[in-house]
């Protein structure tokens, strides 16, 4: 069947449908992992968008049971340029395409995605219609045009409910504004009793939980369409140690007084170089974001920069100057991506272990 992917601008890529027949509007963007489809698919922070794969060749190695995170993938379609429908791999227990059938995912394949690619880079991510629809193009910009942009990213992808991983280690509440599950699995395999609370939960009712850390999850959309969390931020820093990882990051330098725009394309990869001031050490990172801390917002507020992207000089680390508290742009616990920065989680016990025994803590980046 054919399906068309129709760009804000005027531009139509045509190919074929796989997945769900459905109809869907998104912000088209583009990741350039060359493996790890499944993960980047069942990223919430993916929720509302339009994933464009660089690398040409995907659906070879199939679907497995293990590999998802989250339970409810909220990618709003998928592009790529050659869809394997046979994949061959021993753990393969499902298509890519009965994936996404079964999410409610459409996919489009036989496109140009360098081409794609290029466009996205050249005039920044924008807005895109994919359809199996046969309606003129006319027809189709101006559903695209007339449908508002989503502004309820986080809502929808954080859990509903309070949720706990016991263990016998202290207690971690991750503040899920879209938290991957990789996130918890970092957190369990270090002993932590995780306890998972809605976007919207207050230092008030996170008090109640006796936390020892708390962790601010990554998440979809811009920053400051969710107000509530950053004033959250805000009244818990100096009570807790923090850690923030990619929204989380970003809010937590919006409680301290920095500022964010968005990026034109953002940073979507398993391969993004990024450099540790401290050490001089440049190690390779998983990303996912559109928006990023402005660097000169820094100055003037009670945050240093830890880490910057080799690639563009954006920020990627923030630690706070005399409180326990500290962020990064981007994925620690990878999934996929490379596992370089790990113990950015050790360092994160390190801090709670430092405040229990009423330690000061002020390097919380080594």
């Amino acid at each position: 069947m054919r399906a068309r992917l129709v760009l804000e601008d005027g531009t139509v890529f045509e190919g074929t449908a796989f997945g769900a027949k459905v109809e869907r509007i998104g912000e088209v963007v583009f990741n350039t992992g060359m493996t790890g489809y499944q993960e980047v698919l069942s990223d919430p922070s993916y929720c509302g968008q339009i994933v464009v794969m660089t690398y040409p060749l995907i659906g070879n190695y199939g679907v497995n049971r293990d590999d998802f995170e989250s339970v409810h993938p909220a990618a709003f379609g998928f592009v790529v340029r050659e869809h394997w429908a046979t994949p061959s791999h021993w753990r393969a227990g499902e298509t890519l395409d009965a994936l996404l059938a079964r999410l409610g995912i459409p996919g489009l394949s036989g496109v140009d995605t360098r081409m794609l690619t290029r466009r996205i880079r050249r005039y920044g991510t924008m807005r895109g219609l994919l359809t199996t629809s046969d309606d003129p193009v006319p027809a189709l910009l101006e559903r695209l045009r007339a449908a508002a942009p989503l502004r309820d990213q986080v809502a929808r992808v954080s859990t509903a409910r309070v949720q706990r991983v016991p263990g016998p280690g202290p207690r971690v509440v991750v503040v899920d504004f879209g938290a991957k599950l990789g996130i918890v699995r970092e957190l369990v395999r270090r002993g932590c009793d995780v306890v998972i609370v809605p976007h919207d939960t207050t230092a008030e009712e996170i008090d109640a939980l006796a936390p020892d850390g708390v962790l601010l999850s990554n998440g979809p959309g811009d920053p400051k369409d969710v107000p509530h969390a950053v004033e959250t931020v805000r009244r818990l820093l100096g009570r807790y140690p923090l850690f923030g990882i990619c929204l989380g990051h970003q809010l937590f330098a919006l409680a301290c007084g920095a500022d964010t725009a968005k990026l034109p394309f953002g940073h979507r990869g398993a391969n993004h170089p990024v450099k540790d001031l401290a050490t001089g050490r440049v190690v390779l990172t998983a990303q996912n974001h559109g928006y990023a801390v402005k660097p000169e917002s820094v100055a003037g507020t009670d945050l240093v920069v830890t880490h910057v992207n080799v690639n563009d000089g954006t920020v990627e680390g923030l630690r706070h100057r005399a409180l326990p508290a500290f962020s990064v742009q981007f994925h620690p616990e990878a999934a996929p991506g490379p596992h370089d920065t790990r113990d950015l989680f050790d360092r994160f016990l390190d801090l709670i272990a430092q405040s229990r025994k009423g330690g000061v803590c002020h390097a919380a980046q080594g």
